[in-house]
């Protein structure tokens, strides 16, 4: 009996270590597209785009878009920094998306942050307060990062499924985001 423990022991070790292969690094999330719509309100004033996400580990592509698909804004960002074009292909650039949308669109958009939250997550590693989840453990609000942030819906029937619509709020800033449709890995959701 003793050599049959050993045997499903190390099955066990080595189905576990691929596993771990194939999973994404801590703190990284797996490649994904996302497309939806966001509406922001901040110092009185308010915008609304359809949004069309990339994320890859160290690459971010986001495109607001209107109604009809025309660009308003592309922004990309990398190890570098991050980058904006607007529709009239004046470019800015700085260190990071959230000072890049800060100083050239006037709000702020917390994408490093965000890469997360679309999932249902926190930020791995970070301080958060307030955590509250719903009958099937989804989380439905965190303070992370100075933002409140509130999940408000999630597809029905799905267990574990993710988010559909993500409300942030930080000061007089208030983001709303609207998840119409997934694909990570090559899979839609």
């Amino acid at each position: 009996m003793s050599r049959l423990h050993a045997v499903c022991a190390l099955l066990a070790a080595a189905s576990l270590a691929g596993c771990a292969l194939f999973a994404p690094p801590r703190g990284s999330v797996a490649p994904f597209d996302l497309v939806g719509r966001v509406a922001v309100i901040f110092d009185g004033r308010a915008f609304s785009s359809n949004l069309r996400w990339s994320h890859a580990p160290g690459r971010e592509e986001l495109w607001l878009m209107t109604p009809l698909g025309q660009a308003l804004a592309y922004i990309e960002s990398g190890d570098t920094g991050a980058t904006l074009t607007g529709a009239d292909r004046q470019r800015y650039h700085a260190a990071s998306v959230e000072s890049l949308t800060g100083r050239a669109l006037g709000w702020e958009l917390p994408l490093a942050s965000l890469t997360w939250w679309v999932r249902g997550e926190p930020v791995p590693d970070a301080p958060a307060s307030g955590e509250q989840h719903d009958g099937r453990q989804r989380l439905t609000a965190l303070e992370q990062h100075g933002w409140r942030i509130s999940w408000v819906h999630y597809p029905p029937g799905e267990q574990g499924g993710l988010p559909r619509r993500l409300e942030l709020r930080r000061g007089g800033q208030e983001i709303r985001l609207v998840i119409d449709a997934w694909r990570e890995t090559g899979t839609e959701r």
